[in-house]
């Protein structure tokens, strides 16, 4: 067996001597890297101040469901009281539990949406149930009866008032 040992060549190399940078180029370097920095330093900046922004906004609506499932049982409170024939001791009764109830959901940030009769109907904000022809002009375009109130959690419109609207 005849075994020939590899012969390696070492390639051979240009004449070419490497160049070091100048301080140009190492300042020019610098800057962008400096750069770079600034702006990641900014975006992370902004992202901690957005997920804050959230995590708040979280926390402000964090038991909206169980507010909102809530809310019929207000409007019933609310009929109870208005009844006209009534036991005033059991309505006595009634006040206090729905004051406790009402308390509870304003400490959660739950408000009752501010309507009166004669506001102007704003379909971003009120529901119209029903339209009836206006007695005068004076009344087009307004709230005449309120059916049932709106409540907002926070910025958020949870439940919008119900209203009947003059045409």
């Amino acid at each position: 067996m005849n075994k020939k040992k590899a012969e390696y060549k070492t390639p051979k190399t240009a004449n070419t001597k490497k160049k070091s940078p100048s301080v140009k180029e190492l300042n020019d370097t610098i800057d962008k890297e400096k750069d770079k920095y600034v702006r990641l330093f900014a975006e992370f900046e902004n992202y901690k101040r957005r997920t804050a922004k959230e995590r708040i906004d979280l926390f402000k609506t964090a038991g909206k469901e169980v507010i909102s499932s809530l809310i019929p049982v207000v409007e019933d409170f609310k009929r109870a009281l208005n009844q006209e024939d009534a036991n005033p001791n059991d309505t006595q009764g009634i006040q206090l539990i729905f004051n406790k109830l009402i308390e509870t959901l304003k400490n959660q940030g739950l408000e009752e949406l501010e309507i009166k009769v004669g506001d102007s109907f704003d379909s971003e904000i009120h529901e119209a149930i029903s339209q009836v022809p206006a007695q005068n002009d004076d009344q087009k375009g307004k709230i005449i009866d309120i059916i049932e109130g709106g409540y907002k959690l926070g910025d958020q419109v949870l439940k919008f008032p119900k209203v009947v609207v003059a045409q």
